[in-house]
């Protein structure tokens, strides 16, 4: 498949940029086919692992169903948004990524839960981390194989890095 390019390509991501939202984002918004051809979108958290989307869910409901009838999907990431008043806009940045998803399992399962859970419960001893993950019977992960991902920012963070560049 050809995946559109950005129309405001000024304002496109670099991949390294992209990766770094994805990295220290906590919650995205997952996209795919629901009930009736229906757009089904519901906020995650999920953690970016080994150049792939993981995210936790039950073991049951609609974005499983939804998942396992249709697995194409997009996962949408904010990492910034302030709203601007005074200038009628916001200054955002956000990645959206393309991908198929599928449900991990065996060792792929157990290497996501535990960075998702060194992610969101770093705070916790690494051994507690463990037994956590290692006896867990209700969680399912979701992987997204990422197929294409594009990152956008508002033109005003577009032009104080070009002013920052042009007064070094």
């Amino acid at each position: 498949m050809q995946f559109r390019t950005m129309r405001r390509s000024r304002q496109l991501l670099s991949h390294e940029e992209s990766e770094a939202v994805l990295k220290r984002g906590s919650h995205g918004i997952l996209a795919c086919l629901g009930d009736g051809d229906y757009p089904y979108a519901v906020p995650l958290n999920y953690v970016y692992y080994d150049g792939k989307i993981f995210l936790h869910s039950a073991k049951e409901g609609h974005k499983v169903d939804a998942i396992l009838h249709h697995p194409k999907v997009s996962f949408t990431v904010v990492d910034e948004d302030t709203i601007i008043g005074k200038e009628y806009t916001s200054y955002f940045r956000s990645v959206i990524v393309f991908g198929k998803a599928s449900i991990a399992e065996g060792r792929a399962w157990k290497d996501a839960f535990l960075a998702m859970a060194d992610k969101y419960c770093a705070s916790q001893p690494i051994a507690e981390r463990i037994e956590k993950v290692e006896t867990c019977s209700q969680a399912l992960i979701i992987v997204i194989e990422i197929e294409h991902c594009t990152g956008k920012e508002a033109v005003e963070y577009v032009r104080a890095k070009s002013d920052t560049a042009l007064s070094c």
